[in-house]
């Protein structure tokens, strides 16, 4: 699982997500291990954000279970089974505030890192 998170985030970098935060989900959901939460600069930045952590996923041998939202989307959920990428606009992660519904949980803001 490291090394699919760590393949996420520097794609995620790379491709300039802004606000990036994991939310430690292991002792909460038997499905998934991560959420990856990041801000998208508008829905053609969100949907681009997605083919690549899809695209890179894919290249190093992951599977990729879903992707929910289409283009023009302000919340776009790439499922990769042991981590669940979430791509927001910023008016739509203020509006959903995910880091507060799981804001018992362990995470960290990967640009403060």
């Amino acid at each position: 699982m490291a090394e699919l998170l760590d393949i996420t985030l520097n794609k995620l970098k790379e491709k300039l997500a802004q606000d990036i935060t994991v939310i430690d989900m292991q002792e909460v959901n038997p499905f998934t291990d991560q959420f990856v939460i990041v801000t998208a600069r508008n829905p053609r930045h969100a949907a681009s954000l997605a083919e690549d952590v899809i695209q890179e996923a894919e290249k190093n041998g992951y599977q990729v279970r879903t992707r929910e939202g289409g283009d023009g989307s302000t919340w776009i959920l790439v499922d990769l089974n042991e981590i669940i990428v979430h791509i927001f606009t910023e008016d739509a992660r203020l509006m959903y505030k995910l880091e507060n519904l799981w804001g018992d949980l362990p995470m960290r803001n990967i640009s403060e890192d």
